[in-house]
């Protein structure tokens, strides 16, 4: 990515769901990679909370379902940091049932808004400053969506529409001439240290641990938009990575 014009050398990434355990790495993986992080949640006090002990990022709070909150929220990373280099969007979600009937429209609706809404606002209000920088979108997809089951029927079909909206994006991207990429990174489900500690007897199968979706987030930018834009990247794991 390109520095923006008139500022200094330094690459801003905003983190819409900094406050999950995936975002929470992404942020620290970021800063540690010497980027300006403007780290994005719904709650002050859990934003707080998941950040301290950062210096340097900029935390805002802000309701990504509201699609004027998420165009103020633009203009600010704009105005203070010459625009976005990079929209990292982990808000996610999950809601299931047993089958196909005990699917329930307030479960669709409440996905719908928190993984799929929450994304169409934030790509389009930093659309163009992604596209002006040669930047980078990027958001978690799922198994599911190649894969679904009837229990997790509602999940499936709203993260398919992930895959939909980033793939168009990265079409608009390539269209405008522009070297900026719109990816899908796709998980089976993610792991944090924390899950292990609980329950220890369980091998978490196919979980992608979120200092390794950070890694790989965190490697886009450097990565051509030849290689990124519009694909669909693998970070499911057949077994989980040793730690120390």
């Amino acid at each position: 990515m390109s520095p923006v014009p008139g500022t200094s050398d330094a690459r801003t990434a905003v983190v819409a769901g900094a406050t999950a355990a995936s975002g929470i790495a992404l942020v620290r993986r970021l800063v540690s990679d010497g980027l300006t992080v403007v780290a994005v949640g719904s709650d002050p006090a859990r934003l707080e909370a998941a950040l301290a002990g950062l210096d340097g990022v900029d935390r805002q709070v802000c309701d990504l379902t509201d699609e004027t909150a998420v165009g103020r929220l633009a203009e600010r990373v704009l105005a203070d940091h010459g625009g976005a280099d990079a929209l990292f969007h982990l808000v996610g979600g999950w809601r299931g049932g047993r089958g196909i009937t005990t699917q329930t429209t307030a479960d669709l609706e409440a996905l719908h808004r928190s993984v799929f809404v929450t994304l169409f606002n934030t790509s389009r209000a930093f659309y163009d400053q992604l596209a002006e920088h040669s930047g980078r979108l990027a958001a978690v997809t799922a198994t599911a969506v190649t894969a679904p089951t009837a229990a997790n029927a509602s999940y499936a079909a709203v993260k398919a529409s992930v895959d939909a909206w980033l793939q168009a994006v990265a079409q608009g991207f390539a269209k405008d001439g522009t070297d900026a990429a719109a990816t899908a990174v796709v998980v089976k489900a993610l792991v944090d240290d924390a899950m292990r500690q609980q329950q220890p007897e369980r091998t978490f199968p196919g979980f992608t641990h979120v200092d390794d979706l950070a890694r790989i987030l965190a490697s886009l930018p450097a990565s051509p938009a030849a290689e990124v834009n519009g694909a669909r990247l693998d970070a499911v794991r057949a077994e989980p990575p040793a730690r120390g």
